[in-house]
This record gives C-alpha cells, structure tokens and sequence, in this order.
C-alpha cells in the first residue's frame, strides 16, 4: 500500500488552512496543519512530512525565523518549504530564500500555482529520497564488501604471522599453507563475484556454452571445499545418479554458483554436522541441483530477501551478513535461463535448489 504524502501546513490563520485544504482537495494528501511556530517544531518529529507550506507573517515566531531554525536541522533540512507570503518586494522575497526556502507563492493563494509549486517540491524530494536511499545502500554495499572480503583476508595473515614461527612441526605447516591456499580461493571467487556481477546487472555477460560433464564438475567443486569442511567438522556428501552425462552449458557461471552456495552452507552450519550435494536429471532436459544443510532454518520472510542484493541476515546471528553471494547466485542462473529456490529441510536446516537446462537441444534446435 502506497503511502500518503503528508504535508504540514503553518498558518496562525486556520481560515488559510481551510483554503490550502480545498484547493489542495483533490489530491488526496495527508494534510496536518499546526496554528503557530513553537507548536510546528514539536510536531515535526511526530509527523514527519514530506513538504511544509509556511506563512511568512506570524505573531509569536515569524515564518522567516521558522525556517531557517528547520533548514540548520540535519533531520528536516531536506524537506521542501514553500512560503507563503503577502510581500511582493523583492527584498521580501529574498529573505524568504536566504532563510532556506525553497519556493514561495504570493496571497491569494491561486489553486493551478499551487497545486503547480507543490507537485514540483514533492517531485524534488522524491529525487533527494531516491539519492539519499542510494547512498545509503552504497554504504551499506561497502560494509558488506568489506566484511566479506576481511575474513579470508585475515586469515592469510594469521596463517602466515604462524608460519613464521620457528621449529613449527610440519603438519601444522602443510594445514596451515592449505588454509592459506583455501582463503586465497575464497578471497580470489569474491572479488570474481564482483566484476561477473557488473556484467549481469549490465547485461554484459556473454555465456561460454561448452561441453561439460555435470558430474565431474560437481566432485571439482567439492573437492574445493574440503578442507574448510575438515576444520569445521563438517562431512561433504556428493550423491550422484550412476550415470554420468555431459552437457552444453557455462561451467564458469554454474560451477561459481554452487561455489557460493557449497560456501556459505559451511559458513551456515554448526560444527559436527554435514551438507549433502545432490544432483538429478529431471524431464525436459532439466537438470537439478540440490545444496542440502543442517543449519538454521531460514524463516518464509526471508526467503525470496536473502536472494536481494546487500540484504542482511539479522536473524542468523553467528554470521551477520550474507553479502553479495547468494544474490550473484540468482542473478548468474537468471542469465543461463535457470532457477533457484530455497526450501526447508525436513529434519532441519534448508535445501537450496537450482536448475537450469542443457542446451544441448536447443543448439540442435538452432
């Protein structure tokens, strides 16, 4: 449902409130009037409105005093203010605007000028909305990078800062140049995730179809992952049907997708537990990808939000942040024509699903 644009309207007279009312009436604003400027400040935090209608002439604060007291507040700064005002001086007027409004109408109030000079205030703070929700995601966007990209980071130098120690027996060596070689992997798939989805979001991304057998390329990518699993305790199963098929598909963008989600169901699940990989042929050529965990269940709300650029997990609290993974997922099977869902698991934990079609029939059908 749409909220209502509410607009704010500052009148000593409540007869000028009842005209803007009427003017203003087939518009269908949330219209809030308050009869004085002390009265006004304390309402804005209640109200919150998205423009400000302000006389100028007021007996106990002036509308001039009035706005630049709203204008030298970060929190209602941005919202537009269109004076109202009996002066026609040019002196007047400029005073009006060195104060901080942003538009002013002369008395009488015409309804076309109006109705003109509020459509063309709101519109401009919807674009000051749009951009501060811009910079906003854009910060967020940075600290999610930058958590995401931090972990494996830190690790290296921690794994590294131990090699350095003297006399270190050589199974710590060896597992600690695997944890190295391991997050060096992780860190080198994020910063891919990066650059492949810019390609996506600009429809940049050219598919490499090529010759692949499905099976072999699921034993790579877990193959990957085992020794993060090891640290963890956590045992990678792979169930595959017994025959083996080749198919005609990108490998780069399917084996990053189950990349991504093989990591963050580690990332998920509880030490001690296991993640299951399951693949199968299903009719019309559709073949389909199961990531099974034992995690925490993720609720129905977040379902389709984890799978949105930049969204958050706050309910799984050992982990913060899901970052960009599980949206470049969605966005790099939409690009091959395919799926993905998450489901939950019947014992616990969820089932990430995603399928996508050999094209092998459709290059014959070509």
């Amino acid at each position: 449902m749409t909220q209502k644009i509410s607009i704010l309207v500052i009148d000593d007279d409540p007869n000028n409130f009842d005209i803007i009312e009427g003017l203003l009436y087939d518009y269908r604003y949330d219209l809030h009037y308050s009869s004085s400027g002390k009265n006004a400040l304390c309402q804005l935090e209640i109200i919150k409105p998205d423009l400000i209608i302000l006389d100028v002439m007021m007996p106990d604060l002036d509308g001039i005093e009035i706005c630049k007291i709203i204008k030298a507040n970060s929190l209602w700064q941005s919202i537009p203010i269109i004076m109202v005002t009996a002066l026609n001086e040019k002196k007047d007027l400029a005073k009006c605007l060195e104060a901080g409004a942003d538009d002013f109408i002369s008395k009488p109030v015409n309804r076309a000028e109006l109705s003109a000079r509020v459509h063309s205030m709101l519109r401009i703070k919807k674009q000051y909305d749009s951009l501060q929700e811009l910079l906003n995601l854009r910060e967020e966007m940075t600290s999610i990078i930058v958590h995401d990209l931090r972990n494996p980071l830190t690790n290296i130098i921690l794994c590294a800062g131990i090699l350095k120690i003297p006399q270190i027996s050589p199974e710590i060596y060896l597992e600690k140049v695997d944890e190295i070689v391991s997050s060096g992997e992780i860190l080198n798939n994020q910063i891919d995730n990066l650059l492949q989805m810019g390609k996506l979001q600009y429809g940049q991304l050219i598919l490499s179809l090529k010759e692949k057998n499905i099976n072999q390329l699921l034993k790579s990518e877990i193959n990957t992952f085992k020794n993060a699993a090891n640290f963890c305790n956590i045992q990678l199963i792979l169930n595959l049907p017994s025959q083996e098929k080749t198919v005609i598909i990108d490998s780069q963008i399917i084996g990053r997708i189950i990349n991504n989600l093989l990591a963050n169901a580690i990332k998920f699940s509880p030490n001690d537990s296991k993640i299951i990989c399951e693949l199968n042929y299903l009719e019309n050529n559709i073949i389909q990808i199961k990531i099974i965990d034992f995690g925490n269940n993720i609720s129905e709300d977040k379902k389709q939000l984890i799978f949105e650029k930049y969204q958050i997990a706050s309910e799984m609290e050992e982990v913060q942040q899901l970052g960009l993974g599980l949206a470049f997922c969605k966005m790099a099977i939409e690009a091959h024509n395919g799926t993905i869902r998450v489901e939950n698991n019947a014992e616990k934990g969820n089932i990430f699903i995603v399928e996508f079609s050999d094209y092998s029939q459709k290059l014959e059908q070509n």
